[in-house]
Formats: structure tokens, C-alpha cells, sequence
């Protein structure tokens, strides 16, 4: 009954879809972490490679064109979202998981900035205090790192803002181009780009390397897969600040996983979150009816 009601309206399907792909990206991240002597672009490449087979099959499966409609934004967001991707890689080699995890979550701002330039999708004012609610609830779960290096602060909101940019681009794409058309667009550029770093760097994966690589493109792929239909079936300012739930599985993953303690501070962290995002919702619901009427 909860699964209808949430696929009913098109924000709800859209909040369905980011919850998936938030969950799986959570899931890529930690196997990111256990590949620490695996170079950057090394793993991009791997991952890459998954995603372009997984997708391309399902392509030629459902005869869609490989190449795709609307060329130059498809263009767009491979190459912005290969350059969030290797910067967000960057910063999970060069910062703790829970900071670089953190610095990530600035993405649905910039994303909600970018829509009301690019897509033209307005936004309350009191639905910029709920995103920020949003992102205090995420440093109370995360806490506050004193040991990090602020150049490497700065390369995650790098990658956060081309994130974000990315996100738009697929919103733009959202009525020319079907989801694993946008997906596999990524891989034409990360693969030939990260080929040819290859020659230059390349540490032979051994053993549970190649599990751990093959988990990370899988969940790579549902999660890519279930944020492009997210953004296509929902409004922005609706939909990436469930990106912020992300931090909730972080920390059951670390919890149950890593064994990592979770605090009184991260439990408010959490509330925060979740009440921020369902006022957000509430919002567009209560205008949504008071347009009908």
C-alpha cells in the first residue's frame, strides 16, 4: 500500500527512485573504501567498464539508439559527471569516509541552485532553511573532523558543485533521452579517459580486489540507473534533498559493518534530517493542492 502511494504522483516516484540509488551509492562507497591501494582513476575505469556492459545490453534489449537525441548535453553530463566522480574518489583516498561523505551532500543545493538557472524551477525561501536543516542534521551525524586538510575540503565541494551540474544536465535530458541512454553516456567519456591514465598508472588488482570492483559497478549501476529516473520523474528542489538520507545509511553501513559507534549527537543528526525533508514535501504538497482549489 505505502509502494503505491509513494509511485502515485510523479514527486513521489521520483523520491522512491533516490532513496534506491542513495542506498546503493552508500554501498559503492564502502567498497570504494576497502580498494584504498586501487588508483582513482583505476577504479573509475573498472566501474566504468560494468555500467557500460550492463547498460548497453539493456539498450539493445529495449532498441533504443545508442548514440541519443540530444547530443550536447548528453555530452554535458558525461563529462561532468566524470569530473565530480574523480574528484569524489579523490577526496575518499585523501579524507576520512564520514568527512568526504559529508562534503558530497552539498550536491542537492548546488543542484536546486542550478535548476532555478537552468531549468527554470522555482523555489521557496523556506525551503532553502528546510535543505539547511538538512545538512546541519548531516554534520551532527557526521561530527566534526579537526585533522582534515581544507585543500582537500575544497576539492570535495568541487565535485559537489559539477555533481550538481550533472543532476541538471539529466533534468534537461529528462524529455529527449531514456535513463540508460543518459547512464551509458557517462562511461563514453570516463572509459576512453581513464584508459589512457591507465598507461600511465596501473596497480594489478589481486584476489578480493576483483569482487570488490565487480560489487562496486554493480551497485554503480543501479544506483546511476535509479537517480536518472529520479530526476526525470520529479522536481529537483523535491527530489536530490533525499540525497541527504544518504548519510542515515552511511551510518547503519558503518555501524553493522565497520563497527562504528553511533551517537546521541548522530541520532538528532538523523531526526533532523528526516524532519527537514518531510516539511519540504509537506510544502509541495500543500501548494499543489492549493493550486486546485
Amino acid at each position: 500500500m505505502m509502494m503505491r502511494k509513494l509511485r502515485a504522483g510523479n514527486n513521489g516516484e521520483g523520491v522512491y527512485f533516490m532513496l534506491i540509488s542513495v542506498f546503493f551509492f552508500a554501498i559503492m562507497n564502502a567498497t570504494a573504501k576497502s580498494l584504498q591501494h586501487i588508483p582513482v582513476h583505476e577504479l573509475v575505469f573498472f566501474r566504468s567498464l560494468i555500467v557500460f556492459a550492463v547498460s548497453y545490453y539493456y539498450i539493445r534489449k529495449l532498441h533504443l539508439p545508442v548514440a541519443g537525441n540530444n547530443k550536447k548535453w548528453l555530452l554535458i553530463r558525461g563529462i561532468s559527471g566524470l569530473v565530480a566522480l574523480l574528484l569524489f574518489f579523490t577526496t575518499l583516498k585523501k579524507l576520512p569516509l564520514a568527512s568526504a561523505t559529508s562534503l558530497q551532500y552539498l550536491s542537492p543545493i548546488f543542484t536546486v541552485l542550478f535548476a532555478v538557472w537552468l531549468n527554470h524551477q522555482k523555489v521557496r525561501s523556506v525551503q532553502w532553511v528546510y535543505f539547511s536543516l538538512a545538512f546541519v542534521g548531516v554534520i551532527l551525524i557526521k561530527g566534526f573532523d579537526k585533522s582534515i586538510d581544507l585543500l582537500w575540503v575544497g576539492v570535495g565541494v568541487l565535485s559537489s558543485i559539477f555533481a550538481g551540474f550533472a543532476y541538471n544536465s539529466i533534468i534537461r535530458l529528462r524529455h529527449s533521452d531514456h535513463p540508460y541512454t543518459i547512464v551509458i553516456h557517462l562511461t563514453f567519456v570516463s572509459i576512453p579517459v581513464t584508459a589512457v591514465w591507465l598507461i600511465f598508472d596501473f596497480v594489478m588488482p589481486v584476489g578480493s580486489d576483483w569482487l570488490w570492483l565487480l560489487l562496486m559497478g554493480v551497485c554503480t549501476q543501479i544506483a546511476q540507473y535509479c537517480a536518472t529516473k529520479a530526476l526525470i520523474s520529479g522536481k529537483a528542489d523535491q527530489v536530490t534533498p533525499w540525497n541527504y538520507t544518504g548519510a542515515i545509511f552511511s551510518l547503519i553501513i558503518g555501524y553493522f559493518i565497520f563497527d562504528e559507534i553511533v551517537s546521541w549527537m548522530a541520532i538528532a543528526g538523523i531526526v533532523l534530517i528526516v524532519v527537514a525533508l518531510l516539511l519540504n514535501s509537506r510544502l509541495r504538497e500543500i501548494a499543489s493542492l492549493t493550486t486546485k482549489e
